[in-house]
């Protein structure tokens, strides 16, 4: 083979390989944006927009002490338990690691994404800090990747 054939089919052959990387990168930023868009809406005191992280489902499952399923069923947990911007606080994201899932055909459609949390806050009138892990299953969906299930503890 022609030694500038050799270079095209091996330019061709890198270029193949390395775009699933760079989509893997996407997916992996784009989860991070969205994380990074929760955490402002919750240190502004925007539960709403907190919630857009979320796949606004009926089978959408946070637990924590309890079970809650349900998109509305979690936004009404939030607004009772954060009614205010105090009670809300300061949410800090680290530790964040983003695992994408694979499918059988190379798509990728769901991750994991597990770290920890920190959270300065007002509660009752004393201050409060609380400091746990989570763990969320996110979704790619045609409005982005939004969790489907979060495990925060």
């Amino acid at each position: 083979m022609h030694p500038s054939r050799w270079l095209s089919a091996l330019g061709l052959l890198l270029a193949f390989i390395a775009v699933p990387a760079v989509a893997a990168g996407d997916d992996v930023a784009a989860i991070r944006r969205v994380m990074a868009g929760q955490q402002a809406a919750w240190n502004r005191g925007d539960v709403e927009a907190f919630m857009r992280g979320y796949r606004d489902a009926p089978d959408t499952t946070f637990v924590g002490r309890t079970v809650r399923k349900g998109y509305r069923a979690i936004l009404e947990s939030y607004r009772k338990h954060y009614a205010n911007k105090a009670q809300m606080g300061r949410l800090a994201f680290s530790g964040v690691d983003v695992r994408l899932l694979p499918c059988a055909e190379g798509e990728v459609r769901y991750a994991i994404v597990t770290g920890r949390f920190h959270l300065d806050r007002a509660e009752h009138g004393a201050v409060a800090q609380d400091d746990g892990v989570y763990s969320l299953l996110w979704e790619k969906t045609a409005q982005g990747w939004k969790i489907i299930l979060d495990h925060s503890s």
